[in-house]
């Protein structure tokens, strides 16, 4: 197997991997699990900068790693946006002065 079909394995199997795991987790358990997808989406950053940054990395493995690192990133940073905003939901509201 050449290092193009490997990469895109390893590709296609973490995509249906996520969206199993994501597509099974209850409604109720998705604000909870916010901090943690946010940790395990910082840690595919890294690994797609490090596979993206590779010295000999193939082109596949560049497409890919950019799109790993651009996705990524923009779930980062909507599960931030998403948190500060539920957290707002929660916080008291000042009574209204007439």
């Amino acid at each position: 197997m050449g290092a193009y079909e490997f990469d895109l394995w390893v590709f296609m199997l973490a995509a249906f991997l996520g969206f199993q795991l994501i597509r099974g987790v209850s409604p109720l358990l998705h604000t909870p699990l916010m901090s943690l997808t946010n940790a395990i989406s910082a840690i595919a950053v890294v690994g797609a900068i490090l596979i993206t940054g590779a010295k000999d990395a193939s082109t596949l493995s560049l497409i890919l790693g950019f799109s790993a690192v651009l996705l990524a990133t923009l779930n980062v940073v909507s599960g931030y946006l998403i948190t500060d905003r539920m957290l707002k939901m929660f916080k008291r509201r000042e009574p209204e002065k007439k």
